[in-house]
């Protein structure tokens, strides 16, 4: 597995990290042994990065993986915070970051956190001095070793980028959500921030797996949240339209198979594509099974891809997504 260095945190990662939101709620009930087992299946192909945050079961996320990682050593850990309270400007203040670090120490077992992410916080917080003077103090306090923001919109994520100390930025970015290429990887690059890919699937719609009569569970976002109900709607599916999301991807896997490398699956060609961006630290599946870990992960050994399916990408966006999202975020 490829490692690469996550930005000003100093740390290298591997280019195929684990999200695990999966392994709190909002995908469907997961038993803490099959989540350790997900974690131990990653680990095994390579994986050293773990993607959290304090409100994935309300902290069971961050538990289940303080418990994996006691007494390793090998394994970055970053979670988010900002979401268990009302996503207002006035919320994001120094008592609460420290309230909500020192939650997250103890479910993860740490003196300090490896990455603390804001998780997707309103725009006048990303863009206000007393944020990022308040995570400073946390750093100095050594409660966090590095500090990124979590973004919904391209401009957010250029905001948080300018600012000296923010280590990595985290954004939704597959192939059917090319924005972020225009001018948030370059002026990571620039800065030497790190990007963390996030939703790179498009909630498994890149998988080539799902048509139009697939049907999720209630508790799972894909049902609950396809009208943004619950939260921003590019959370779910990327904000793509279901049906046009379900087309695309019948047309992706078809390029998957003409022009992909010998026996990549679409979802693996699909991380690859993420993972093989100029800028892009680290790419964040979820897994739900100990199949889907590996699996994803031998996405990061993948050879680079080939003119014809990159070129085919830009063609779906441009004909299936560009003038339905691409000014939306």
């Amino acid at each position: 597995m490829e490692h690469r260095r996550l930005g000003r945190t100093g740390r290298d990662v591997s280019v195929i990290g684990l999200g695990t939101w999966q392994l709190g709620a909002d995908w469907g009930e997961v038993t803490e042994a099959d989540a350790t087992a997900v974690l131990e299946a990653s680990v095994e192909a390579g994986v050293t990065f773990f993607d959290t945050a304090d409100v994935y079961g309300d902290g069971r996320s961050e538990q289940v993986i303080g418990r994996f990682i006691a007494g390793r050593d090998d394994i970055t850990v970053a979670t988010k915070m900002g979401r268990r309270m009302d996503q207002v400007p006035a919320n994001y203040v120094m008592d609460n970051f420290r309230a909500w670090t020192d939650r997250s120490r103890r479910n993860l077992g740490v003196d300090t956190l490896d990455l603390v992410q804001l998780h997707c916080p309103p725009s006048a917080t990303i863009d206000d001095d007393a944020t990022y003077d308040a995570l400073d103090t946390l750093v100095a306090e050594g409660a966090i070793a590095s500090y990124g923001v979590s973004v919904e919109t391209v401009d957010q994520a250029l905001s948080a980028i300018a600012r000296p100390h923010v280590a990595s930025i985290q954004i939704i970015l597959n192939a059917f959500r090319l924005k972020p290429l225009d001018a948030v990887l370059p002026a990571a690059r620039e800065a030497g921030v790190g990007i963390i890919a996030r939703v790179p699937l498009a909630s498994g719609l890149l998988s080539g797996k799902y048509d139009e009569r697939t049907t999720f569970a209630a508790d799972d976002h894909r049902t609950y949240n396809r009208d943004g109900s619950a939260f921003d709607v590019g959370e779910t599916f990327s904000g793509v339209d279901y049906a046009a999301g379900v087309a695309a991807a019948r047309e992706f896997t078809q390029l998957v198979a003409e022009h992909g490398p010998a026996d990549a699956t679409a979802a693996q060609v699909a991380l690859a594509w993420v993972a093989q961006l100029d800028g892009v630290s680290t790419v964040i599946p979820g897994a739900r099974n100990t199949d889907q870990a590996p699996a994803n992960a031998a996405a990061g050994s993948l050879p680079a891809l080939a003119p014809e399916l990159l070129d085919g990408v830009t063609r779906l966006y441009d004909t299936y997504f560009r003038e339905a999202i691409h000014d939306r975020w």
